[in-house]
């Protein structure tokens, strides 16, 4: 018999017989039919060449996102990633090299990781990044766990603008802490997170850190944020942010933040259906030993040349379990590469320039959205770059994103929290977002499908 495929209806009954089963069909009693993938059209005796053709043909029948407008954001950008990115990270001395567990990683390797660290350190305005997490809402997780270090208590602010799904992540993260997540509300005209509301929160105890957003979960800028130190006082504080708004904005080490963290997919690395994602994670130098991951360090040896070691490993592996920060086991090594490459081919005043004609875009796109009878955009009265929030009066945000999408344009993302007992949203809203990719022919393709996707208004 074959070692992996049944070559019979014999090899087959003896099988089942083993596992104590009469059929093939008991053998997947478990899954429900309703969640089984029938048979693919191809009938039984073919040749291999003309399966490939017939799963072809079938294929054809999928509508790939290159043929849509896209709009999604949140977090995920579509940006031109140059050539040169896949030519560096498929290297094999990148591509094929093991992850950095050990000290005897490459020099070529740690001297990239260092690199990316510097990279985020001068973005984020801290004082030390690590050598990556698996995505953005890991290292919310892992900020939210570095405050509760730093502090005692019981309860983590954060905006109740925050994406669902970052909200769960960290939820989840809190679990072992025996904390949970406090929302604190956002004004209903700007979108901005509600200071008045927030110092009401810091007068009750137990609360032992803050995560805020830049922007936010709404796109907007919110410029009450170099006003939560003064108000948190002593209470760590977390910020999430993007790192191409940084390459226009004021970092938020600058206005003394404790920890910033943040999603580096932007940089150099294609959607690909949500992943693979990068994790950002920096701190003050004083909260270095309570941060999760590894870092890496430049150094001179004996001979007084420059070379770089993997300076700390705060994992269970390498310390006694009791102390480890994290079950953090690696970092996104080949995607840090993509981060630091891209940022390195664009350059930074590329990068700013980037930042403003996003923001441009958003505007015009915004423009031509408002005018659209039934939409209201923005949403918010307040500063915004690549994304903005879109109302919608008629009908449901859900309904008139399905709509737009039977037109080939993905317009975004509703806000509304989709896991059950969760509370209603304020409104029929969506996160629109503008790319790179982005042209005033696709502004107006969404234009137009947003006139004719709308339900009409009732007659009076």
């Amino acid at each position: 018999m074959p070692r992996w495929i049944p070559s019979g209806a014999d090899e087959e009954v003896q099988l089942l017989r083993e596992l104590g089963l009469s059929s093939t069909e008991a053998l997947f009693s478990d899954v429900p039919k309703k969640l089984r993938v029938g048979r693919l059209g191809v009938g039984a005796g073919h040749s291999e060449p003309e399966v490939v053709a017939a799963v072809d043909k079938i294929l054809d029948r999928n509508r790939p996102y290159s043929k849509f407008s896209s709009f999604l954001g949140g977090r995920i950008a579509l940006r031109y990633v140059p050539a040169a990115v896949d030519a560096v990270i498929s290297r094999s001395e990148f591509y094929t090299s093991y992850t950095p567990y050990q000290a005897e990683a490459s020099q070529g390797m740690l001297q990239s990781l260092f690199e990316f660290q510097s990279l985020w350190v001068e973005l984020s305005g801290m004082d030390v990044a690590n050598a990556s997490l698996y995505d953005g809402a890991t290292s919310l997780g892992e900020a939210a766990l570095l405050c509760r270090r730093l502090r005692d208590g019981d309860r983590f602010l954060v905006p109740a603008s925050l994406p669902w799904e970052e909200k769960s992540v960290l939820a989840n993260y809190l679990t072992g802490s025996h904390s949970r997540l406090e929302e604190v509300p956002f004004d209903p005209r700007t979108g901005r997170l509600d200071l008045g509301a927030l110092r009401e929160a810091l007068s009750r105890p137990g609360v032992f850190g803050m995560l805020a957003d830049l922007p936010n979960g709404f796109g907007v800028v919110d410029e009450g944020l170099p006003e939560l130190k003064s108000i948190l006082g002593g209470v760590p504080l977390a910020i999430s942010a993007d790192p191409l708004a940084l390459t226009v904005l004021e970092p938020p080490g600058s206005w003394g933040a404790d920890v910033v963290v943040g999603e580096g997919q932007p940089f150099g690395i294609p959607p690909a259906g949500g992943g693979p994602l990068l994790g950002l994670f920096a701190c003050r130098r004083e909260h270095v030993r309570l941060s999760p991951g590894r870092i890496v360090g430049m150094t001179r040896d004996l001979e007084g040349r420059r070379a770089f070691t993997l300076t700390l490993q705060t994992r269970e592996q390498h310390i006694r379990r009791s102390r480890a920060t994290s079950n953090i086991c690696t970092n996104e090594s080949l995607l840090a590469l993509a981060f630091v490459t891209y940022a390195t081919l664009v350059g930074p005043r590329g990068l700013a320039e980037l930042q403003r004609s996003l923001a441009e875009r958003a505007r015009t796109l915004a423009t031509a959205l408002g005018a659209v009878d039934g939409l209201e955009a923005p949403k918010f009265d307040a500063p915004y770059l690549s994304e903005f929030t879109v109302g919608v009066k008629r009908g449901t945000a859900a309904e008139f994103l399905d709509r737009l999408r039977r037109k080939r344009v993905l317009g975004g993302a509703p806000l509304a929290d989709p896991r059950p007992g969760r509370p209603a949203a304020p409104g029929e809203w969506f996160l629109t977002a503008v790319h790179e990719l982005t042209s005033e022919k696709d502004i107006q393709k969404f234009a137009r499908a947003a006139r004719s996707s709308l339900p009409k208004e009732a007659a009076t």
